[in-house]
């Protein structure tokens, strides 16, 4: 295994050098997201830049899957990587419909799920992974137009698993934390390009993956792995329930989040600083309960999660939400 030190350079080397890349082929190519009524932006901005993280991260994954034997959940985790990434490249060229890209999501989802099953045999870490990877998918994807955001948590979240779980999958969170500290200094403070759903998709599909990989390692608390999601998983779930309860198109794009509102309302930076601080806690709290038993760790998470929706609930009486 290569040391933590070399690992992390590489992978932030390659995603600043992939971001600027994909910048530079945005603008020339004129991939811009236009600002609208559906948008979270105010000025035209490149996308496509998550690619840079996609390549890091596939790249330090054929190395740890040729170097040794993993099972089948790491390969078929990056064959489902590349599905989601290229569903998002396309989309971000060409726009698609949400049906047409949930379909390849789904399969992406069916191969983590499929690579769960051959490695355990565990038919509920199938059933998560599966979830999962169709959730957070579009819960990240959703994000991808406010400063900083999608990035952010997505590094809190890694590195709360790069922690958390052994071995490979420790380097893979590890691995994704580099490369998107290699992407944050072109999307925030200021938004000099922004994800694509190449890249925004990607995030949310390796965090489920690595959410999957630590449901099948008996020694990680399988509370925690849901702690640092909790702000995004709390949010996503109850505007697209009131979205549905209001009989409303809930998969199409709209800006009726949480921390959307807080956008128009605060700035871009201080919402995710703020969500920032918000997942520093849960961070926190994940180390310090890794040796917690589970009974303990499940009290704990469910009381953040409770915590998050009543926060939640307030906070959009304030913001108009």
């Amino acid at each position: 295994m290569p040391s933590w030190t070399s690992w992390l350079l590489l992978h932030f080397i390659a995603a600043v050098a992939g971001t600027w890349l994909a910048r530079h082929y945005a603008l020339r190519g004129n991939l811009l997201d236009q600002p609208g009524e559906r948008r979270s932006h105010t000025v035209a901005t490149p996308r496509g830049g998550g690619i840079a993280i996609v390549l890091a991260v596939v790249a330090g994954g054929l190395w740890l899957v040729f170097r040794g034997s993993h099972g089948l959940l790491l390969p078929a985790f990056l064959a489902g990587l590349l599905l989601v990434a290229g569903i998002g490249w396309w989309d971000d060229h060409r726009p698609l419909s949400p049906w047409s890209r949930l379909v390849v999501q789904a399969l992406a989802a069916g191969l983590l799920a499929w690579g769960v099953w051959h490695d355990s045999g565990d038919w509920a870490g199938v059933l998560i992974a599966f979830g999962a990877a169709v959730v957070l998918v579009n819960v990240w994807n959703f994000m991808d137009g406010i400063n900083g955001l999608a990035t952010s948590q997505a590094v809190i979240a890694s590195t709360a698993f790069a922690f958390a779980l052994p071995g490979a999958w420790g380097l893979m969170g590890a691995g994704l934390l580099a490369a998107c500290l290699g992407f944050l200094p072109f999307n925030f403070p200021r938004a000099r390009i922004f994800l694509g759903d190449v890249g925004s998709g990607a995030l949310g599909y390796v965090l489920a993956a690595l959410l999957a990989a630590g449901w099948a390692d008996s020694t990680v608390p399988w509370p925690l792995l849901c702690l640092p999601l909790c702000a995004f998983l709390v949010d996503a779930g109850f505007t697209l329930l009131g979205r549905m309860l209001k009989g409303e198109r809930w998969w199409t794009p709209h800006v009726t989040h949480l921390y959307q509102a807080a956008a128009r309302r605060y700035g871009h930076v201080v919402t995710t600083v703020i969500y920032g601080a918000f997942g520093g806690v849960t961070l926190l709290l994940t180390y310090l309960l890794s040796q917690e038993p589970v009974p303990t760790t499940l009290v704990v998470t469910s009381g953040v999660y409770l915590a998050a929706l009543l926060l939640w609930v307030r906070l959009r009486r304030g913001v108009g939400g």
